[in-house]
């Protein structure tokens, strides 16, 4: 990986060239893009993404994937984001570009964990799908072409020879003219799924798989090929790594917020401490609400607990003030000296607030950082109670809040799916009693403002946005604020030859 000082060259292409650059609004990702991007480029493109995929995978658990629903919403998804997702649209090089650059953006971020390999695999497999189905007939077997799988449609004189035993063998072919629809012939040892569930004709060693099943073959195909390509790049990521302008940014883009900013409030002041009981019950997230419950029980909180629900705290409208007496006085219950309580524990609240040490204003956590990042001990009361609760703990904890049986069943598969942020949303909607929250819930602070929204009408406590939602480029933490600064700190015009990363993919 290279970086250089020289003012950028925009690639310029005329219009058959770009054409030829981005044939289909769908690929498999097999060469890496060569262009020279800025770091600010960089960034914006590896975030876009990022929500992209987050945004296929809540849709995916809160809709059946490829009904009407479903479709629309992902697609108005990647068209707020602007990357490709339709053929015949003019003027689609950019979005293209951009999804062509950002995934091998990420490919980077999340081959370093088996868990990341499997959540991104996953996504983009969903997007590659949803790309093909709405990928016009005439666009299919060029597609394949590109991507390098060897898959004829059949003449029309084979498959009328065929027609019986292919209809008898493809339930997807039912109450459908075999004559209107393609039939690829694909080696048999491709179709091994489609054989599997006897849903395929076999003759001479090759399936004869309709269009509407070969989207199988392809995504087993699209698996493979990028579980070996993350594979090379997981080996290769201590050369990338020795970037340190690179490294902050890709070791925490994983599990990066990218919403609304809950560090800074225009409510703050307007929240007393005698509420926060009664809003643990009514709108605190079950993270905080067990911490809340364990500093009420104990009087007392570790380390991570603190730091987690006191930004919480902080985030939806105690000032300092009311933070170092909601503090003190509940540790002055467990016999704590209140002398060692100004000396030990009210300079890392001051700290918190920057006021103290490097004057850092720290942000509340978000669901991503609680769910990766320092799990809970033996004593601990910090963490995703969705993630780091045994099935039958959480069941428990989810009959104490009164969750009907129907919702705890819910949560409990969402949760076995590793789908704990939507476990999250579920629980909101079933304490709110909507049906549908309207929001893909990614901060315990969103959980908050969205309940009192509800609660109260938006008339009493609301958080006030002066902004849209946009990436939020300084992350949770105090490392990833170095990323950012770290970003922030180099000049505009430096660029980063992507030509050296091909040896990584």
């Amino acid at each position: 990986m290279q970086f250089s000082g020289r003012i950028r060259k925009k690639l310029r292409l005329a219009g058959d060239q770009r054409n030829a650059s981005y044939p289909h609004s769908l690929q498999f990702y097999l060469q890496p893009p060569t262009e020279n991007i800025s770091l600010t480029e960089f960034e914006n493109l590896a975030f876009d993404r990022v929500k992209l995929l987050k945004a296929i995978e809540n849709l995916g658990v809160s809709y059946v994937k490829g009904t009407e629903q479903y479709q629309s919403k992902l697609e108005a998804e990647i068209r707020k984001l602007k990357f490709s997702y339709r053929e015949n649209l003019e003027d689609e090089y950019e979005p293209r570009r951009r999804d062509h650059i950002s995934h091998f953006i990420l490919r980077l971020a999340y081959c370093q964990s088996e868990d990341l390999r499997r959540w991104f695999i996953q996504q983009e497999m969903d997007l590659l799908r949803f790309r093909f189905s709405i990928l016009p007939k005439d666009k299919v077997q060029s597609f394949l072409k590109d991507s390098h799988l060897h898959f004829e449609a059949i003449s029309d004189e084979e498959k009328t020879l065929r027609e019986q035993d292919i209809m008898a063998s493809s339930p997807s072919l039912s109450g459908i003219k075999l004559e209107s629809e393609s039939v690829y012939k694909v080696p048999f040892a491709d179709a091994l799924d489609l054989f599997r569930g006897r849903k395929v004709y076999l003759e001479d060693g090759f399936a004869y798989v309709p269009l509407k099943d070969i989207v199988a073959i392809i995504l087993n195909e699209f698996r493979a090929t990028l579980s070996k390509a993350l594979a090379l790049t997981a080996r290769s990521m201590p050369a990338v790594q020795s970037d340190e302008r690179l490294q902050p940014l890709l070791n925490h883009l994983s599990h990066s917020y990218t919403g609304q900013d809950y560090s800074t409030q225009k409510n703050t002041g307007k929240i007393s401490l005698d509420q926060i009981d009664s809003l643990s019950t009514k709108s605190f997230p079950p993270c905080m609400r067990q911490l809340h419950k364990a500093l009420r029980e104990n009087h007392h909180l570790r380390h991570g607990g603190r730091m987690q629900y006191g930004l919480f705290l902080k985030g939806i409208g105690l000032t300092l003030e009311q933070a170092l007496q909601f503090w003190k006085q509940e540790f002055i219950r467990g016999k704590m000296d209140p002398d060692k309580f100004d000396k030990g524990y009210s300079y890392n609240i001051r700290h918190s607030f920057g006021k103290e040490g490097k004057r850092t204003d720290y942000t509340p956590f978000s669901c991503m950082k609680i769910i990766l990042t320092n799990p809970p001990g033996q004593g601990d009361y910090h963490g995703c109670p969705f993630r780091h609760s045994d099935a039958e703990l959480l069941k428990q904890k989810m009959q104490s809040y009164k969750i009907p049986a129907s919702g705890i069943s819910q949560i409990l598969d969402l949760v076995k799916g590793n789908h704990y942020q939507v476990a999250c949303q579920k629980y909101f909607e079933m304490t709110h009693n909507v049906d549908d929250c309207g929001f893909s819930l990614n901060h315990p602070n969103q959980f908050f403002f969205e309940s009192q929204r509800i609660l109260t009408g938006g008339k009493d406590i609301k958080k006030e946005i002066s902004q849209p939602e946009t990436p939020q480029h300084k992350p949770s933490t105090q490392k990833t604020r170095d990323a950012a600064s770290a970003l922030a700190s180099l000049d505009s015009s430096l660029e980063m030859d992507l030509e050296g990363l091909e040896e990584y993919f």
